[in-house]
């Protein structure tokens, strides 16, 4: 039986695959930061929804990155997990050379 890490490995090697698992790279980003917040605030998606008014199923799928949540959202997200919302543009490697730009979010502990 082949292990995901292995067949990931293979697949990485193939340009089309590697450009549409390039593409959601700042996706995952976000969605390692929501997750972070929520653990470094101590709580579960239930207890995060309860704070914000929604649903543990709405917060599961933001971390899941299968729904990106407005700024609205962030920054309620931030207020219930004691942070502060940071949103900053940053150079890529990739892009300058292109021209283009790139953007990161992240959040801090409020203190």
């Amino acid at each position: 039986m082949s292990r995901i890490r292995d067949l990931h490995a293979g697949w990485m090697k193939e340009p089309a695959y590697r450009k549409e698992y390039d593409a959601l790279e700042e996706e995952f980003a976000l969605a390692a930061v929501l997750i972070r917040a929520r653990s470094d605030a101590g709580l579960t998606q239930e207890q995060l929804a309860e704070r914000m008014g929604t649903k543990q199923e709405v917060v599961a799928r933001w971390e899941g990155g299968k729904v990106l949540p407005s700024t609205r959202t962030l920054t309620r997200l931030a207020k219930a997990t004691g942070t502060t919302l940071r949103i900053s543009f940053a150079p890529s490697s990739q892009l300058v050379a292109k021209g283009g730009r790139s953007s990161k979010v992240s959040a801090s502990r409020s203190r």
